[in-house]
């Protein structure tokens, strides 16, 4: 496990990740005073969210890790557009079409992603595949301008995060009974975060499936970190009686300078993540960036079981 000190920063945070997009959409989550759309850094732009302009195409913005996270098996890449000026589409198409294709220029998946968005102010298109080697692959969208988007599977000793198939480590998270230095404990704005009632340690001895959530929701609070929270707390209750639900916050004061012990336990550069794990503490999915409420809703059946 990868460790920084007790005193890591945001700066610290933010380099480990040498200057990938995703580095810069979680400054942007830190920083934003006016609570637009987190992924406009990424885009190079100040805009939440524009129509489609007409002509050269639109510019796909990465919503996937850049660092070591992706490993074999199903991959999940999430996309957003942008336009020739780099301001975030709030439209455009109901499936976004291309190929996947691996180091070779060979054609590896067909891609015929949906439109998502529900409960955010910017949509996605989240793409999936089995992809069963390691290695550099790109991915060419129909109607896209500039290069291909490429991504790069690691081989699962090289990823220090955790992945599907590892054992999440247990962490004593903060609670509300014990914050363990992390003020405040949760950031949400619309009301209290259920999920602090147990440590993740608790939670993974209590022989039911956990899921854990990464994030932090006053400092990214419109389309991404915030709204994910929101959408699993919504979500949860219809599984009480089979998962636990832990959330940790990412920063370890109000003012968002010092990282908090949770990002450094797992080696994280991005954030928000979550991972859902089986009866035996193995992650069985883990979902990053971005998500929104039906496709929280989908990942959720399909891990824990429908209600």
């Amino acid at each position: 496990m990868i460790r920084s000190t007790p005193t890591s920063t945001r700066r610290q945070l933010l380099a480990a990740g040498g200057g990938s997009a995703l580095v810069a959409l979680l400054a942007a989550c830190s920083d934003s005073d006016d609570g637009r759309t987190a992924g406009t850094a990424a885009a190079g732009s100040g805009g939440t969210g524009t129509s489609p302009t007409d002509g050269g195409g639109f510019v796909p913005i990465q919503r996937y890790p850049s660092g070591r996270s992706l490993v074999p098996g199903e991959v999940r890449l999430a996309i957003s557009l942008a336009d020739a000026n780099g301001s975030l589409l709030a439209e455009g198409p109901a499936v976004l079409n291309g190929v996947m294709r691996n180091d070779q220029g060979m054609r590896v998946e067909t891609i015929a992603a949906e439109r998502r968005g529900t409960g955010l102010d910017v949509p996605y298109w989240s793409i999936t595949s089995t992809i069963a080697k390691s290695g550099l692959y790109d991915m060419v969208l129909e109607g896209a301008s500039g290069d291909p988007v490429p991504f790069f599977v690691y081989e699962p000793a090289d990823v220090v995060i955790p992945v599907p198939g590892r054992a999440l480590p247990a962490f004593d998270t903060p609670t509300t009974a014990d914050p363990r230095g992390v003020d405040p404990v949760c950031t949400r704005l619309d009301g209290p975060c259920p999920f602090h009632e147990v440590t993740l340690s608790d939670a993974l001895a209590s022989g039911k499936q956990v899921v854990y959530l990464i994030g932090t929701p006053a400092h990214c609070t419109t389309a991404t970190c915030g709204p994910g929270l929101d959408f699993l707390i919504a979500a949860a209750d219809t599984y009480r009686d089979r998962a636990v639900f832990v959330h940790a916050e990412v920063y370890a004061d109000p003012e968002a300078t010092t990282v908090a012990p949770a990002v450094l336990e797992y080696g994280l550069d991005y954030e928000p993540v979550m991972w859902i794990t089986d009866t035996e503490g193995v992650v069985v999915r883990r979902i990053d960036i971005v998500w929104d409420a039906a496709e929280l809703d989908q990942m959720l059946a399909e891990s824990l079981g429908v209600a």
